[in-house]
């Protein structure tokens, strides 16, 4: 079997030299030329493992190229070679089509972990008829049938085909983190590990060192050297979850290790290389989170690079039966089986699933508890609207009803009297059901908070304290429902 071909195009002798050195003595054959001219005559007639192309050329930009593989060679992988630094160069190529890319002065190391991966892609086929295969057939994690769904999963075995930078969108619950999953499986990465970090719930203080790592005796407790997750998921892919929540002090330093591809631990003097593929996931609209400078303009670009948005379960509502006989399958024990009635499927059905398929599996779970005979009916849903709605089955219902059990309990006497008179009501069937019950909780939730931070002249340390909860708590929750402190003149004093 002859050996993989690879075409490097540079104009600077020196570079090409040293990459033609490197990629000869992985065993693999090389033609080397010096403009794009030459690059599209050796395309004609040659068929190559990998491109690997400059940005900057006599003849044009590398980006150029980098279209014309993607558009004509699509089972070839092409990779860019960017100056230090030029992290525009890099998006835009990643863009275009790129597969990956390397930065000015090029490491041997880096050179030879990019290229391994670029030929394990480089054998997997690639064609509209085996796309749509694996999109409707190889993820086992996003399950379903409809147009949505098949459209998302063909969506996905194209991204898994890049190491660009993934930003996935969507609501909670709908499946970001299994979709990160799918495009890690179905890449040339999917023998390396998939580390996923939700980035609010780390503490601010213990970032630097749960991303980088740090060196034995850094700072007080650091018995021995640890990695982080950058180094966990060296070779392989990283996901952000939750990105948004990051503190801009991180955004800083998450962003150069974006860049550089490098990093320093903590205690450390030198940067060591990493090479990871990054998907980011939030409920957020980072453009917005921008807008509003919570969120750094450079590291959205880097993060954003290919877009990725996952649908409601609302908008698929013809893969609830799909879904819930999974679901019901995984919650069961062998010896036991549990089916919905006709009846059951279509309260489903018309459910408008605030929660997506989160709150579906969690309405299955409560379901199973209630169930007879191995049928889970329509009252064993508890579904707003349903006649068996209690107050018990409500609390089961939204974990977040929990929690405003004990904000009321802890409250001061003016907020917890309005909220509590407010539950009163729904309980006591002094008014008919509400429409959304979730929807209602989350008022009742948000209006407990507003008056607490109104009372405490919105100091969020003294409002947390109040309704008995953590300030991690209390600041996910304002974000959560959209809670803002009001801005203030500049020149006029906080309240």
């Amino acid at each position: 079997m002859p050996s993989p071909r690879i075409l490097v195009v540079d104009d600077e002798a020196d570079l090409r030299e040293l990459v033609e050195m490197t990629l000869v003595k992985m065993g693999l054959d090389v033609d080397s030329v010096d403009s794009l001219a030459a690059a599209r005559s050796n395309l004609l007639s040659t068929t190559y493992s990998l491109v690997l192309t400059d940005m900057c050329l006599p003849d044009g930009m590398g980006t150029e190229l980098v279209q014309e593989v993607s558009a004509h060679c699509k089972n070839t992988p092409i990779a860019v070679i960017t100056a230090y630094g030029s992290a525009d160069n890099a998006v835009a190529a990643l863009k275009a089509g790129a597969f990956d890319y390397l930065s000015k002065p090029v490491g041997p190391e880096q050179l030879r972990s990019m290229v391994q991966a670029a030929l394990r892609m480089h054998q997997l086929p690639f064609s509209d008829k085996s796309e749509n295969q694996l999109g409707a057939n190889t993820s086992v994690r996003l399950i379903g049938q409809s147009n949505v769904m098949q459209e998302l999963r063909a969506q996905i075995v194209r991204l898994a085909r890049s190491m660009a930078p993934v930003a996935i969108h969507g609501e909670s619950g709908s499946g970001k983190e299994l979709a990160a999953r799918d495009i890690h499986a179905q890449s040339a990465r999917a023998d390396k590990r998939f580390v996923a970090v939700n980035c609010g719930a780390i503490p601010e203080a213990l970032m630097e060192a749960e991303f980088f790592g740090y060196r034995k005796g850094a700072f007080t407790g650091a018995a021995e050297d640890r990695d982080g997750f950058f180094q966990a998921a060296n070779g392989g892919t990283l996901m952000l979850d939750e990105v948004a929540d990051l503190p801009l002090a991180m955004q800083v330093k998450l962003l150069r290790a974006i860049q550089e591809r490098r990093v320093r631990k903590i205690g450390a003097t030198t940067e060591e290389p990493v090479d990871v593929r990054l998907i980011s996931a939030t409920h957020y609209n980072l453009a917005d989170c921008v807008e509003k400078g919570k969120f750094r303009q450079d590291l959205y670009y880097r993060l954003n690079v290919i877009g990725l948005s996952l649908p409601p379960l609302r908008e698929r509502l013809e893969d609830i039966e799909l879904l819930a006989a999974e679901i019901l399958s995984r919650l069961c024990d062998a010896d036991r089986r549990v089916a919905l009635a006709p009846a059951a499927l279509d309260a489903l059905r018309a459910y408008h699933f605030p929660g997506n398929v989160r709150e579906l599996e969690n309405i299955l779970e409560r379901a199973l508890a209630f169930a007879d005979n191995g049928v889970i009916e329509v009252n064993d849903l508890a579904l707003r609207g349903a006649a068996s709605l209690t107050v018990e089955s409500t609390e089961l219902f939204s974990s977040e009803g929990a929690a405003i059990d004990q904000a009321q309990a802890s409250v001061s006497s003016d907020v917890g009297k309005h909220s509590q008179a407010a539950v009163n009501v729904a309980a006591s069937g002094e008014r008919s059901f509400p429409h959304s019950l979730t929807q209602y909780l989350d008022d009742v939730e948000r209006d407990i908070i507003q008056r607490a931070l109104e009372k405490t002249r919105y100091n969020r340390t003294q409002a947390a304290e109040l309704l008995g909860i953590s300030f991690r708590q209390l600041r996910y929750r304002m974000q959560r429902l959209n809670i803002c402190e009001p801005e203030y003149d500049s020149g006029r004093s906080h309240p």
